[in-house]
């Protein structure tokens, strides 16, 4: 396999908007817990946005599926 198709191997999955949430919900709890100086209830707060905008894609993406059929 050439190094380009390894490298969009490696990058096709940020396309998803629910895989850029994730990472930026788990780089922020790894520099809060490394560096920041957050609080643990911002850190709480900044995970639990993550998840529930997660939750929200895959509720709008079930929608859509659902439309579809």
């Amino acid at each position: 396999m050439n190094p380009m198709a390894m490298m969009r191997r490696l990058v096709r999955p940020l396309e998803s908007r629910k895989v850029r949430v994730a990472v930026a919900t788990v780089l922020a709890a790894y520099a809060a817990e490394y560096g920041l100086a957050w609080s643990e209830e911002l850190v709480l707060t900044v995970v639990s946005v993550g998840i529930a905008l997660i939750l929200g894609i895959a509720h709008e993406d079930a929608g859509k599926a659902g439309k579809l059929s």
